[in-house]
Formats: C-alpha cells, structure tokens, sequence
C-alpha cells in the first residue's frame, strides 16, 4: 500500500552558511526521501530557513543593511549548497514568512485558550555592550549540572541537561565576548507541565528511537516539566506577540511551525490541501534532528502540536555529532569546511556516500576520517561498484545486451533477494547496513567479472557470443547496484542509465534483468579520490584569526572556547579544549574502585574485538539481547548482554565491541552465553559498549 509522507530536517539558521556537519542531517534526510520515492511512495520534503532572533539583527546592524535583506542572502546561499549536494525538495521556506506569522497566531490563541499560557518577571541576561537582552544560545558558560565548559544558555551539548541561561557558571556573551548581567523583564511562559500525561504517553509509543524515549524519560518526565518561557523583549528581530506589543515570540517558538507555513506555501503552489498533511491521520509526518535539539522537538513541540490541533510527528529520527580525524571541527586546523568550499575540490557522492556508510538507526556521533574518506571511497565506488561497468560496458558496445538474461549460477536471483534486507535496513535509517549489504553483492559481482575474464574473451571472435553473455550478466549486476545506491548516489543513476540505455527510477527493476537493449559510449562514471585535493580543501579552509578571535573572547570571560555553530541544528561534537586551567571532565568515580592486582592476575583476563554479527530480542526477557559475535574467521559464539534499555538490536549489528573472551560459558535459561561484552554506565538507558578505534578487526587482543 503506498504511504503518504512529509519529511522535515531541522531548519538550518540564516547566520552562518553550511558546512560539513549541518550536511549529515541534510544528506541524510535526502537519502531516506529518495528510498521512499524509489519505492512508490508520496514523499513531500519540506524545510526551510530559521530566520529570527537577536544573531540576526546584530548581524545586519553591524553590516548596514536589513535583516530581510540578509536572510535572503543566506537563503540564496544556502539554496545553492544544498543544490550542489544534490539535496532535492519540495518546499525551501523561511520563518520570516507571512504564512508562519498567522499559523504562530493560531497555535497562540489555541495556547491561550487552553489556560497554558501565564506572566512572570525573570531576570535575564543583558548583554551592557550590544544593548539586549541574550537569547540562550547566545550566552555560553559552564553547563550547571556536569560543569563542561562553554556549554549554550538553553542545553548541554555534554550532558543534555536542559536549564535556563540564568543558571550557567561563568557565563558569556557570544556577541561581544564580555560578562552579561542580570536585569528583569516580564515573559510569557507556557506551562508544559499540564501535559505531562500526553507527553509520557507519546515519547514512549514508538515514535522515537529507544534511547531517545528512555533519555527523556529518565531526565524529564520523572519529576515537574520547567515552564517554557516563549517570549522575548524588544529589540528582537521576529514576529510581534498581537496579545502583547512590545514582547516578541522567542526563536524556538516559530522556528518548528516554519515547518507547516513551508507546507502552506508548497499546497499553495502545487493545489494540495494543507489539511490532508497535518490533519490527517493519512499522512506520516517524520522530523530529522540532531541530537542537541531534542528537548525542543520532543517535548515543547508535540505540546503545541496536541494543543493546537495538528497531527503529532509519526517518527523523530535522531542523529548524532560530526567529528573529523577524532577532533571537533577547527577553523584553525582546517577542518571546519563549509559545503561550498568542499565543493570547490571534491564530488558530492563522496561525502554522500561516506555519511552512509557511517548512519545508522541509532544517535551514534560520526567521525570523518579523513583518511578513511579516501581509502573507502576509492574502494567502495571506484574498485568496486563502477570497475563493473568500466571492465565490461566497452565489449558490448556494438551489440548490446543479449536478448535472454544468460545463466549466471543464481547471482542476479540472490541479489533481487537481498534486496528486501536492503529495503529493510534504509527504511530503519540504518545506510550503513545497507552500504555493507551492497558491497556485499559487488564483490560477488566482481568475483564473477574475474573469473569469466571478458577481456580475454575479446580476443577471440568464435567467443563473440559468449562474451556477450558475460557482459550481460555483469551489467545486470551492476544495474542492480546501482538502483540500491540510487538514494545515496542519485547522479551515478541518472549517469548509468544513459548507458544503459534504461531510466532507474523504481526499486522492482531491480528484480527484473535488462535485455535485448542497446549500451552507450562508456564514460568515467566515477574517478578516484585525489588525497591531495583533500589535503588542498583544508588548507583552504584553514582561519587561524577567525579561532583566535574566538579564543580571545573566551579567554576574556575566563571559558574554553570552542567553535560555534551558526545553525539551529549544529551537527558537530563538543568542545576541544585549549585551556590551560585545570580541566573539569565529565564523569566521575559512581562506585569506589576494586582493590588492587598485579600484572599476572592481569594478564589471565583475555579481552578482545569482536563484531556484532547479529542482535536479537529474547521472548520474555527483561534485560537481555542475544547476540551473534564474531572474532574473526568462523570463530562465532553467543552472548547474552544484559543491554536491552540502552540499545536496540538494530543498533547494533555491525559494531565492534570488545568482549572477556576466556569467560567460563555460562548456562541461563535462554542458552549458553559464552562470554561478556564490556559497557559502562550506571544502567538503564546509561550503557554505553566499550567500541575499539577505527581500524581494529575482530580477533585482535586488547594489550
């Protein structure tokens, strides 16, 4: 049956352009909407620009010209970067919009009407040498609760703590660097607490990933929600509260209606009725954010949606941070590129494919290894997947395609079949699965262009007819390939199916071989990653003053600096610090050490990689998830973790971990658990499985 859907991303902020860690959650996003299209389904992509706050008018004030003047700018900017990615969509509004002014009006009167809304005098931060009040992400200190420094003024990055600005240790203004003080001002406040009861009930029904409704109800929904303050005193750069001139709506408030004013203005243009998407039971609505916004996107905005009448999100798929080489982004060491840079040296599949081959169903952060990037991209893409075309295409040429698909020992049978794990794994955002999955089939591919050698064939003309063949079976493989890469590599299919001759635009053809048809002038679909074009992106992204600027303004307010973000939905991890005060690390000694041992009793204790092959739920268990382990070669064992509030079983195939391997077995009731996988946490939704670095193979032994 085919779905009606409408997919939002977190709308990037129209003060800064794009770069490489917004791009994880955008790509993404692309990739899950062409999966769904491919399939048959009605899928709307609908986003836009987050336009509103104080950033922007200080901005626009210090460069002479209107805020509407500037968020065009940044629109146009960041239209172009999505474009160059390869990021398609329906509907690119902005929140500065006349449709998202009358839908604010209508969720505040329905607030409102509820008794929701109430006054209260707060002290708020005032930036003396700007002359405002500071939004919270535009104050930085030391988070209240785990004390990592150069936190935001709403939520800690480190420890997702949500608080008020006010509540910071050693906090800053990140527009002039200097101490804010304390002045009252009157704000509206909606109170969520009297939601409590829809808020359990939806964060725990299967609309957000398991971690994610653990999280939440384990920081949030076990005591009194904090009433959510929505309203801001002029000067604000945003929409005027009707019921109180003088007070504008805060920047969170509009910023997610923005997704429905963008869906106005897409139903306007296209004679769609808005209520069939966000009243209707019909449609599946599916949020993409970065894990740093979740307190807004599962709490605050399901409220006003309830509240107001609309349809609540059917998923919110979670993501997590970007690293490169193991580090935060750094202006000063060149690893903070903006997309338009990253495209002056480098194709966009690379890094689509790349982000793929590292999502998954879960909130894990990413890591662009730069080196990695290289070796897996040209491995992957080029050695595997297009060698299919490159090594066979030529030899056909003249003749084309056979007119019956030849035998080929079940190979095309087998990879229609994987198809359906496939569609499975890019439903459940896990790209990586599927990147492996695919790979998978392209070795056999590959293994069979190797041994049938068609170049050899060529040479002789009485094997004119058998080449043919050959050649036909390999091209239908790679066809196949290519129609499963479609949603990651979208121009590598529009450029394939020129030379097949086939538009690839269905997922079902991939179940059906290509014959009898004509093949066209073979062109590189794909070259190999130059290291050293990667090696000129950084250089030319390097800003040492922009990062000493930076660092002095920190210094200053006696904090750690970090990079900013300058998008609603950052996508990069936390700060990296370049103090030479003492460093408060997040953690701590929960439970008193073990008494001491030596080497020898050491020694006894055989830890090694291992990678999860399989994850499964276990009937009637509480806590526990079976899993399949490999350590390397056909040395495979189970064993039972008791890991099940921390992680789901789709989560977890394909990681490796690290596991006891001389463990005695043990006999439970399940089975026999034939060792212990390593995690650490308090428990519950606190687990977290110790992971080896990058490049460790299952087998290796811990030293």
């Amino acid at each position: 049956m085919t779905r009606q859907l409408l997919v939002t991303s977190g709308l990037p902020y129209a003060n800064g352009h794009i770069h490489i860690g917004h791009l994880v959650e955008f790509i993404q996003t692309d990739i899950w909407v062409r999966f769904q299209r491919l399939i048959g389904n009605q899928c709307a992509y609908i986003w836009g620009d987050d336009t509103h706050g104080t950033s922007i008018m200080i901005r626009a004030k210090q460069e002479g010209r209107s805020e509407e003047e500037l968020i065009l700018e940044m629109s146009r900017a960041h239209e172009r970067d999505f474009a160059g990615f390869q990021i398609e969509y329906d509907n690119y509004g902005s929140t500065h919009s006349e449709e998202n002014r009358v839908l604010c009006g209508e969720f505040w009167t329905a607030l409102r009407a509820a008794g929701l809304v109430v006054e209260k005098e707060v002290a708020q931060l005032y930036d003396v040498q700007a002359g405002i009040f500071l939004a919270d992400r535009f104050v930085k200190g030391n988070c209240p609760n785990c004390g990592s420094p150069d936190q935001y003024g709403d939520n800690c990055e480190k420890c997702n703590a949500a608080y008020s600005a006010t509540d910071l240790k050693n906090p800053r203004s990140t527009h002039s660097g200097t101490v804010p003080e304390l002045r009252n001002a009157r704000h509206l406040f909606v109170q969520v607490e009297q939601l409590h009861g829809f808020l359990e009930e939806w964060t725990q029904s299967g609309s957000l990933q398991p971690e994610i409704a653990n999280y939440l109800k384990g920081h949030f929904l076990s005591a009194e929600l904090r009433d959510w303050d929505v309203s801001r005193p002029a000067p604000y750069f945003g929409f005027e509260i009707p019921d109180s001139p003088g007070d504008y709506w805060y920047v969170w408030f509009d910023a997610p209606i923005g997704y429905l004013a963008s869906t106005v203005q897409w139903c306007n243009k296209t004679g769609r009725n808005f209520d069939d998407f966000w009243r209707s039971d019909k449609t599946e609505i599916h949020h993409f954010i970065g894990k740093d916004i979740v307190y807004f996107h599962t709490l605050f905005w399901p409220a006003m949606l309830k509240t107001a009448g609309f349809s609540l999100p059917t998923k919110v798929h979670v993501h997590g941070f970007l690293a490169v080489n193991g580090e935060k982004m750094s202006k000063s060491k060149g690893t903070h590129v903006k997309a338009s840079s990253y495209l002056e040296y480098l194709d966009p599949a690379y890094l689509r494919y790349y982000y793929a081959s590292k999502l998954n169903s879960g909130v894990d952060d990413l890591d662009l290894n730069l080196e990695e990037f290289v070796s897996r991209v040209n491995s992957d893409l080029v050695g595997k997947v297009v060698n299919l075309a490159s090594r066979t295409a030529r030899f056909v040429k003249s003749q084309g395609l056979a007119a019956t698909y030849p035998e080929d020992a079940g190979l095309f049978a087998n990879a229609a079949q994987a198809g359906e794990e496939i569609k499975k794994t890019y439903e459940e955002c896990d790209f990586g699965k599927a990147t492996r999955l695919i790979m998978a089939l392209a070795d056999r591919a590959n293994e069979y262009v190797d041994r049938m050698e068609p170049w050899k064939l060529a040479k002789t003309p009485e094997k004119a007819s058998e080449l043919r063949d050959v050649c036909t079976v390999a091209l239908n493989l790679y066809r196949q390939l290519v129609i499963y890469l479609s949603p990651i590599l979208p121009k590598l299919a529009l450029d394939s199916a020129a030379l097949l001759s086939d538009p690839l635009s269905r997922w079902e053809q991939s179940a059906t071989p290509l014959v009898g048809t004509p093949i066209g002038e073979f062109s590189h679909l794909m070259t190999r990653v130059d290291p050293k074009k990667v090696q000129a992106m950084i250089e030319s992204s390097i800003d040492v003053e922009a990062d000493a600027a930076q660092a002095h303004a920190a210094n200053s307010a006696g904090t750690t600096p970090t990079t900013a973000n300058s998008s609603a939905t950052p996508g990069v991890s936390g700060p990296t610090s370049t103090s030479t005060e003492p460093l408060v690390v997040e953690g701590g000694l929960d439970e008193p050490l073990a008494a001491t041992i030596g080497i020898d009793d050491l020694s006894k204790v055989d830890l090694r990689v291992a990678k999860i092959l399989k994850a499964e739920h276990i009937p009637d268990a509480e806590k526990l998830l079976k899993l399949t382990v490999s350590l390397g070669g056909t040395d495979t064992r189970t064993i039972f973790a008791g890991i099940k509030s921390a992680y789901s079983p789709s989560a977890l195939e394909g990681k490796l971990v690290v596991i006891v391997a001389n463990l005695a077995p043990r006999k439970m009731r399940f089975g026999l658990s034939e060792g212990m996988v390593l995690a650490a946490g308090a428990g519950g939704s606190e687990l977290f499985l110790m992971s080896p670095h990058e490049g460790a193979k299952p087998g290796q032994r811990l030293h």
